[in-house]
């Protein structure tokens, strides 16, 4: 008779074994980190984790770049890595909506191939806006099955939002991110300096994220956002004075720290009712229709202006409450209506949801300024009255006639 045998994490429930079960944990751990100068020259923070020489010479790193922020700051960022010795690339990639695909993946994996690159010890670098984090997340994640990743986000939106999750990917068939993956950054680090360079309406579209943060769980941010919300669009988040200094970090922090708190214990989604997808039933259908008209904060921004109104009707908001959060989004110079917002086409972008959400809205909607309760029993015929609403809401649109 065959002796039995057995092995650790492997459990059969007789001696003719038939099935397998295997069990196993990984842990992860990633570093979000706010800093004045990621590049200063004396701070080796993007050069950690593989010491200053790999196992067969000097350090090696291949950087991913938007062609925008290299145009910019290129000059600063070579010296950084020239006065660390390090043997490097800077790739530059052209970084919107409109190319977020497997086109734009392909060609940084045909470059990360002819750099050539040691995948336990040299970690791709990733420079730039949201865009470009979720296509290089995604090639880092695929790569080898797996290379580790930095990234130095450069705008508003990347600071916030993009640069701080696990989520990546890429645009297909016409769908927002329909293809992408979980994977974590080893290290992010925030350089509120690089913003004085973005230009004004991105960093609109990134108080967008801001005020999504504000309304679902952080009332004293979207105060903050009302009191100093023209002056953080004006002065790009640098503070032209002390105090207006300490508010623009707090804003970041605020607005970080919220988000990674909402993350944190549901990194996968396997939790499917989530607050931070607030502003993002509606959205992504909008967004993909506009391009490039809209950028996403600004699609998102709508998509929260319609909620909002939906919730008023429904009695979780004051009318005076939703003043409130119309005029902040205006003051943030942010759209509060767009053609596009067409009881059908919302319609439609409902369904997308309910399939993406395991066959439930799971809506969020806003309670008052500061928190949020989840619907699924949002009709069409609810839809379209908001919209009539909001539309004669926004002082910038006329009321239709009857």
């Amino acid at each position: 008779m065959t002796e039995p045998f057995h092995s650790a994490g492997l459990y059969t429930h007789s001696d003719h074994i038939d099935s397998w079960t295997v069990r196993s944990a990984k842990p992860l751990s990633y570093e979000v980190r706010i800093c004045e100068d990621a590049f200063d020259l004396g701070s080796t923070a993007l050069l950690e984790g593989a010491g200053t020489v790999t196992a067969t010479g000097p350090l090696r790193r291949f950087v991913v770049i938007d062609e925008e922020v290299a145009a910019l700051h290129g000059e600063r960022i070579e010296k950084y890595f020239t006065h660390h010795g390090v043997d490097f690339r800077l790739h530059h990639v052209k970084a919107d909506e409109t190319v977020k695909n497997f086109d734009t993946a392909g060609k940084i994996v045909q470059a990360l191939d002819a750099f050539g690159i040691n995948r336990r010890q040299e970690p791709i670098i990733v420079i730039g806006g949201g865009v470009l984090m979720d296509i290089v997340g995604l090639v880092a994640n695929l790569y080898r099955r797996g290379t580790p990743v930095l990234r130095v986000p450069t705008t508003l939106i990347g600071l916030v939002d993009a640069g701080v999750g696990v989520k990546t990917g890429v645009n297909f068939n016409g769908h927002k991110n329909r293809l992408g993956t979980y994977f974590a950054t080893s290290l992010t680090l925030l350089d509120r300096s690089f913003l004085a360079t973005v230009d004004r309406r991105h960093i609109a579209n990134g108080l967008a994220e801001i005020l999504k943060i504000a309304l679902i769980k952080d009332r004293n941010l979207f105060a903050l956002l009302e009191q100093h919300g023209d002056r953080l669009l004006e002065t790009k988040f640098q503070g032209d004075a002390v105090s207006q200094g300490r508010v623009a970090a707090q804003v970041v922090q605020r607005a970080v720290h919220g988000m990674l708190e909402e993350l944190q214990p549901n990194l996968w989604e396997t939790e499917l009712e989530r607050v931070v997808d607030y502003g993002h039933t509606f959205s992504p259908t909008i967004e993909m229709r506009a391009l490039p008209a809209l950028l996403h904060g600004e699609a998102v921004c709508l998509d929260m202006a319609l909620t909002t109104v939906v919730a008023e009707r429904r009695g979780l908001v004051t009318a005076e409450q939703r003043e409130r959060v119309l005029d902040v989004m205006r003051l943030l110079e942010l759209p509060r209506w767009n053609p596009l917002l067409e009881a059908s086409l919302l319609a439609s972008a409902l369904e997308e949801t309910v399939r993406h959400r395991d066959g439930q809205q799971r809506l969020p909607l806003p309670v008052g300024i500061g928190d949020a309760v989840f619907v699924n029993d949002v009709s069409a015929e609810e839809l379209a009255a908001a919209v009539d609403e909001l539309r004669r809401a926004d002082s910038r649109v006329p009321a239709a006639t009857s």
